[in-house]
């Protein structure tokens, strides 16, 4: 699993966003490699397909799935949920992020994870 860290520079809510991003692969998939990449301009933002600062890329889709289509931005980025909107993403949407990028990661009953992992060993 790759994960791209995509910020601006001067940009105030990168080093939170890193810090849960970082919090969040120890803890779903430390195997995961983590590159972080300063966007310069707009050009840059179409070339990795930025949509503001902080942006993060699983596998190279964004961890908004309503935003993946959207136009690359160079600008600042909103993250809303039914519950509130900051420049910092919620937790729960690069954990989900993550576990829709690794089939072992989705949600699954415990006793489902135990049968692929023994289908895997047999």
């Amino acid at each position: 699993m790759r994960v791209w860290f995509l910020y601006f520079s001067g940009c105030p809510n990168a080093e939170p966003t890193l810090k849960l991003l970082k919090e969040a692969i120890r803890e779903e998939a430390p195997d995961a490699e983590l590159e972080s990449r300063e966007v310069n301009s707009e050009e840059d933002a179409g070339r990795y397909g930025f949509l503001g600062s902080p942006s993060i890329q699983i596998d190279g889709l964004d961890i908004e799935k309503t935003r993946r289509k959207d136009s690359p931005y160079y600008g600042c980025r909103i993250y809303r949920t039914e519950q509130r909107s900051s420049g910092v993403p919620a937790k729960w949407m690069i954990v989900d992020a993550i576990r829709e990028s690794s089939p072992l990661l989705r949600r699954k009953p415990v006793v489902g994870i135990l049968i692929e992992v023994l289908k895997q060993v047999s």
